[in-house]
């Protein structure tokens, strides 16, 4: 357990406070590229408790400001896109992506007022189907060659998720190997070959027995945690005989993402992202190592447990998350539907909007949260004293950053050290984009 005032350190996000001093050290995904489609692309978002609005001008070119107009206050998010910016439809004051005020058209003829005016304007960034923004200070870090970020269009997809609670429990929580045994435990295994899109319904790499069979039946794993230049690397090691290990790495890029395996031929990088101290999105790329990933059906999928335009979660504690007692005695460990994501809102949701770590006690398998808090201290402390903070690399930096490998199989128990590096090898050298890079290197 942690003190009050260790626990106030690592989750308030908002300006001014030591963890939201650090997190606006680093790019944030801010919206779905599919949010600025359609005859208006433009949204308002809260990020770390401030207000914005996201655009998209006539020209494509992308741009977020401060959400209060500068002359007195009125919400942009109800402004005109037109004469190459937005138009503030109070007194008709334009803006251009770049803060710049280019007209105040109800001051008199030949009025300099607006050359003398500039909104609070962000870098702004799209990147494998999400906006990403800048709100810090100072010139933004590279973005490194990882897989979600290199991989061509066609073998990626993007969604997210709107959680009410405070982002750090919810970016806990996969740095938990050991909760997926209970939480997401199925009582039955379901045709693996049907599994496309869905967590831990396929089969574990190198094998055909389902995920579900292993983290059932298997559900005291040895957990490894280490520093990696990322940030962490989680390797959950399963014995399934004298013979064969279950292998699983997942990943944690700093400050608040993870890398994890989805099957065999597909991974997730999934950030949490704070609207606000009490509530959060997770933003996703599943990025394919094989063929195109199939949009329509990923989006499908999806949709049947995330409701639009906010991207909330039809299951959700107004309606007990679809809480089934039958279920929960037959078929799922927690009777709330077969959609991991309810489970992991459920467990964090229920901790309360900000979880009191005072009241924790952390085990063996919270060995990757422990190690993260430290990391995340370090930070927080380095950032408040005017030190270089982790994972800000210049863009020669970034394309060493590569990966960062995540698998899921079964390995002969002399090769299980070596199982991620070799597996992970062998998909890059079966994949057209990964296998270029390759040869490039």
């Amino acid at each position: 357990m942690i003190s009050a005032e260790q626990n106030e350190l690592i989750t308030r996000v908002g300006r001014g406070t030591p963890a939201g001093t650090l997190l606006r050290h680093y790019w944030q995904p801010v919206a779905l590229a599919e949010e600025l489609r359609g005859p208006r692309p433009l949204r308002p978002v809260q990020l770390m408790g401030q207000h914005f609005v996201l655009f998209r001008d006539e020209t494509g070119r992308l741009g977020l400001l401060d959400r209060d107009c500068p002359h007195r206050g009125a919400d942009l998010a109800y402004g005109r896109l037109e004469g190459g910016g937005l138009r503030c439809a109070f007194h008709g004051w334009l803006f251009d992506a770049s803060g710049q005020c280019l007209e105040t058209p109800a001051e008199p003829a030949g009025s300099k007022l607006c050359t003398r005016i500039r909104q609070g304007a962000y870098p702004v960034v799209e990147k494998s189907g999400i906006v990403f923004a800048y709100i810090g200070e100072g010139e933004p870090p590279a973005f490194p060659a990882f897989d979600c970020f290199v991989a061509p269009d066609s073998h990626t997809f993007a969604f997210k998720g709107l959680w009410e609670c405070n982002w750090l429990q919810a970016l806990e929580v996969g740095m938990d190997p050991a909760h997926a045994s209970f939480l997401h435990r199925f009582y039955e295994d379901e045709d693996t070959s049907e599994s496309y899109g869905k967590q831990f319904r396929g089969a574990s790499a190198d094998s055909d027995m389902a995920i579900t069979q292993v983290l059932r039946e298997y559900d005291r794993p040895e957990i490894r945690a280490e520093a990696a230049p990322y940030g962490m690397r989680l390797t959950t090691l399963r014995t399934l005989s004298p013979e064969q290990t279950h292998v699983r790495v997942t990943n944690v890029v700093f400050p608040q993402a993870f890398v994890i395996p989805m099957s065999t031929e597909m991974t997730i990088s999934q950030w949490h992202v704070p609207i606000d101290d009490h509530s959060c999105y997770w933003y996703a790329i599943f990025t394919s190592f094989t063929g195109p990933v199939d949009k329509a059906q990923m989006r499908e999928q999806r949709l049947k447990t995330i409701e639009l335009p906010d991207y909330t979660s039809r299951k959700n504690k107004r309606n007990q998350y679809g809480y089934n007692v039958e279920e929960q005695l037959n078929r799922t460990y927690t009777g709330m539907g077969e959609d991991i994501n309810v489970h992991d809102q459920w467990a964090c949701e229920s901790m309360g909007s900000i979880q009191d770590r005072t009241r924790e006690h952390l085990g063996t398998t919270d060995k990757g949260i422990m190690m993260y808090r430290r990391q995340l201290v370090k930070a927080i402390e380095a950032a408040q004293a005017g030190q270089p903070v982790p994972m800000r690399p210049t863009a020669e930096e970034a394309g060493a950053l590569t990966g960062p490998p995540s698998v899921d199989g079964v390995a002969a128990a002399d090769k299980a050290d070596s199982y991620c590096a070799d597996a992970d090898l062998v998909r890059r050298q079966g994949s057209d984009w990964a296998g270029a890079r390759l040869t490039a290197a």
